[in-house]
């Protein structure tokens, strides 16, 4: 004779009567089902419990990794950085630091084969065309304040370019410093042209000898250094030896148009390569030796600079600057003098 039951149609019992709190708790049940079934539909939703758990597992452990789902619409917004001084960070980038370790990872995971196999040393020659092309360009428009090694040599040093820049400038000494003999004597009715095979040999000593031995020297200085003053950056020896020869290449062309026979002409020719390569050199080795006592950096330099110079006006010395051209007036005129004595008397 009560009310009628929940869900029944009938009336609200009155607040206060038995009836009321029957109602009030199937109330409840029926609202938690629905929502249940709002949340574990077939589109695999989060049940409420499921995310009661989510939440004490977070509350439990504050570190664990979470994802955000964001809306598409909206623009993730960046946190703020702590900011570094701009001196700083152009000498990281100048230097190379961020990289130095990623490279030297890489470096030996690419060789890890022991060095008596050919599969080491191929690796060192694992260079396309297109990047001995740029390195080439590079070495002949060095810009100031960007570094060589960094943005041509540190991604993937190799012997390729530098042995065949050695080798082409060899045979481009040894020829041009033959022809330049010829043309300097041509038209002399005494003179009997001999090819001076020995040229090839002495130049391919005196540049692979450069090309190899200063940059060791180099490399010992800057590792000694190094353990001196603990914030020198140092290059390896394979990235030095790229720089030296790839800033040889600017002597090839150099090396052919010194057939002109005119010293006033070889001699601006020399001082071209050697301003272009030399600062090559001086903007690429200044950025690791700044940091060390200033006489010391400035010598390094210099003398970087004075062997370089070396290299180039001995080679134009002695290949093409041919001593006897000097005396060819006297030696080809005391034998028609003792001819014409002889007839005369």
């Amino acid at each position: 004779g009560g009310g009628a039951p929940p869900g029944g149609g009938g009336e609200v019992p009155p607040p206060g009567s038995p009836a009321s709190g029957n109602w009030a708790g199937l109330d409840r049940n029926r609202r938690g089902a629905t929502e249940a079934r709002a949340f574990s539909g077939p589109g695999g939703r989060l049940t409420p419990r499921e995310f009661g758990n989510a939440a004490t597992s977070l509350t439990a452990n504050p570190d664990a990794t979470t994802v955000n789902i964001e809306d598409p619409g909206e623009t993730p917004k960046h946190q703020p950085g702590s900011p570094r001084g701009s001196g700083r960070e152009e000498d990281d980038e100048l230097l190379g630091n961020d990289d130095s370790d990623k490279t030297e990872l890489l470096a030996g995971q690419k060789k890890s084969s022991p060095f008596w196999t050919f599969e080491y040393y191929q690796t060192f020659f694992d260079v396309d065309t297109y990047q001995v092309f740029d390195r080439i360009k590079g070495s002949l428009l060095p810009i100031p304040g960007k570094n060589f090694v960094r943005l041509y040599i540190r991604s993937n040093p190799d012997l390729y370019g530098p042995f065949w820049i050695c080798a082409t400038l060899v045979f481009a000494i040894a020829i041009s410093g033959n022809l330049s003999n010829f043309l300097i004597h041509l038209g002399e009715k005494t003179y009997h042209y001999v090819p001076e095979f020995r040229k090839v040999s002495i130049a391919a000593t005196i540049i692979y000898a450069y090309a190899w031995l200063v940059p060791l020297a180099l490399w010992g200085f800057l590792m000694w250094r190094n353990s001196k003053v603990m914030n020198i950056v140092s290059y390896s020896f394979l990235e030095i030896v790229c720089v030296y020869g790839y800033s040889l290449f600017i002597y090839i062309p150099t090396a052919i148009l010194w057939i002109i026979p005119q010293k006033a002409v070889r001699w601006i020719l020399v001082m071209i390569a050697l301003g272009i390569s030399g600062s090559l050199l001086a903007m690429t080795f200044w950025p690791a030796v700044r940091e060390d006592n200033r006489r010391v950096a400035l010598a390094t330099i210099v003398t970087i600079v004075l062997l370089h110079m070396l290299l180039s006006v001995g080679c134009l010395a002695y290949f093409f600057d041919a001593p006897e051209m000097d005396h060819l007036p006297t030696t080809t005129a005391t034998p028609n003098q003792t001819v014409a004595a002889a007839k005369s008397s």
